[in-house]
This record gives C-alpha cells, structure tokens and sequence, in this order.
C-alpha cells in the first residue's frame, strides 16, 4: 500500500505543470513549487524530531541562511561590490553549495551547545539561537534590514537547466526533494539511523552500549541544517526575495506543524503535511469567507481541531492515514 501511494503521489506531481498550463493557471504551478520547498525542509526537520527525538524550535533559521547566501551573494553581484574580497555570483554551482554549507556549519556549534541540554531546555536553546539570527538579520541595513532584499532574477546554472522558467523550477526542486527524501531513507535504515532511533527511545541504554550518542544526535544536526539551507535557496528563488521572517520562531512552528500534520518520523509524511497545512492556508480563507470580513489572518481556527484530530486518533499523521498505518 505505502508503495502504490508513493507512485501515485510522485505521478502526480510529476504531472502538475501539465495540467497547470492545461487549465491556464500558473499560479498552482507557483503554489506546487512552494509546497515543494517547504516540503524539503519539514523533512529536514523530521530527520531529526522524528528519528532523533530533537524539537527544535530554531530550525527556520537555517533555511533563513540558506536563503540569505542566495541574497547576499546576488546584491553583491548586482552593485559590483565583494564579500571578504571575493565578488558576488548568481552561479548556482557555487551558490546552492555555499547554502547547504552556511546551514550545515552554523547548525555546528548550535547543535553542539543545544545538545547539552535535553527536552525543554533543548527547545528554549534552539529558539535563542534563531531567534538571535532573526535580530541580527533585522539590524543587517547593509542587506536591507526588515525589508530584507528583492531578487530580480534566480540563480542561473551556465550550461544547466534554467530555472527561470517556472515548469523547469518546479522538477528541478522536485528532484531535489526526491534525493532529499532518497538519502534519509537510506541514513535512517542505516546503522547511523538505528543508533538515532534508539537513542531518541533509551539514549542512557545506547550510551551504556557504548555508542557516543552526542555525536550521532550533532552529526543528524548539522545534515539536518544542510538540507534547510538548500530548502532556504529555493525558497529565494521561488519568492524571489529573503528577509528575517524567514529565521522567525512562527516559521519554525509551521514546520513542525508539518512535522506533525504529516506523520513524525515517516519522512514522506512531511511532504503531505507541507501540501495540507500551504493548501489550507491558501484556499481555507477565502473558502469561509474570512478576507472579506477582515479575518484572514484567522484562518488557524481551522487548523487546530484537524491537528487535534490527528494527534488523538492518527498518531502517524495523514501518511498513517492514506497507508492504513493508524490501525497497526
């Protein structure tokens, strides 16, 4: 059964440009491309919360700097000035690299100080540190402060795929979220991931086995605020902006929204969990009426009774509902 939804699914959004360009409506070819990005990101997440047991409340940020390496390295392409003596680039070869890196070193020391700490005192720690970002990247004037910095055009891949063209935007971050979601599977069936798992179910029982769990839990963290940078360049390059509120704590509530909506520790189930909680967002407005009434910012009512829902009688979220897996 998880097979034949997994195929159905991929055929699916395989298919969505076509159909988007049948009924003439770019726009949910735009939406699909962001469900896409944000998709790579809750999964980033799950790696992790899932199978790591780690609630970080701070994982936006490393999809802010992922997200601020594509601003940064473009504003300073586009008025000629350097950083640290090099020049600015829109090369994607260079910059979606630097992206995953700037994500996977600044989850370095985060993690390796929020590590001392579990449960609660984690959570409070990760929420510091973006939160630490998110006033840093507000003061940054130089890169715009609270208005952050307009991109007039995405990152270009000399000799590649050109991604200023939306269809070809959408498959190449369908790939990414594909590989993205191919390499978890295989870290989480690993003997890296079973350590992971057991250490989020007895981590004093993995240590008396001798196993350094502080470095398997830091190691799951630094993949985990790579693949977020990635997930930040393409979100620059889908709005064709960054600014702070990406690194904001409510942005990394939404993941875990996602996280939860979908199905913790299922890896696809972040994907229909991006697609439910975007797809709500999107449509439940206007579908009740709430932006003629000036309520549209209120359109959450509706999604706390479905998350109660699914905590209380889907414990694996809608992938547990759509595979049959609630009731094993």
């Amino acid at each position: 059964m998880p097979r034949v939804v997994l195929a159905g699914l991929l055929i699916a959004a395989l298919a969505l440009p076509s159909v988007a360009a049948w009924a003439g409506e770019p726009f949910y070819l735009r939406l699909g491309a962001r469900i896409l990005v944000f998709a790579l990101a809750a999964v980033s997440l799950d790696l992790i919360l899932g199978f790591g047991g780690m609630v970080s409340f701070g994982h936006a940020a490393f999809v802010g700097i992922g997200g601020y390496v594509v601003g940064i390295l473009f504003a300073h392409q586009a008025d000629g000035s350097t950083l640290f003596g090099w020049p600015g680039t829109t090369n994607g070869y260079i910059v979606w690299p630097l992206a995953m890196l700037a994500g996977g070193l600044a989850a370095l020391p985060i993690g390796a100080i929020s590590l001392r700490t579990s449960g609660v005192p984690f959570i409070m720690i990760t929420l510091a540190f973006a939160q630490m970002l998110f006033y840093l990247m507000t003061g940054l004037k130089a890169y715009g402060g609270d208005d952050g910095i307009a991109l007039w055009s995405r990152t270009s891949f000399p000799g590649g795929p050109n991604i200023a063209d939306h269809a070809t935007f959408y498959y190449v971050t369908l790939g990414l979220l594909v590989v993205a979601l191919g390499l978890g599977w295989r870290l989480v069936n690993s003997r890296f991931g079973r350590v992971l798992r057991g250490a989020k179910d007895n981590e004093r029982r993995m240590r008396a086995l001798g196993y350094p769990v502080t470095r398997y839990k830091l190691t799951a963290f630094v993949i985990a605020g790579a693949l977020a940078g990635l997930a930040g360049a393409l979100l620059a390059n889908a709005t064709l902006f960054v600014g702070p509120q990406y690194l904001h704590w409510s942005r990394s509530g939404d993941l875990i929204v996602m996280v939860v909506l979908g199905g913790i520790g299922t890896l696809i189930g972040p994907v229909l969990g991006a697609a439910a909680l975007l797809l709500l967002e999107e449509f439940v407005p206007e579908a009740m009426n709430l932006v003629q009434a000036g309520l549209g910012e209120h359109w959450k009512i509706v999604l706390g009774p479905i998350l109660l829902a699914l905590v209380l009688f889907a414990r694996k979220g809608l992938w547990g509902l759509v595979t049959g897996g609630n009731r094993a």
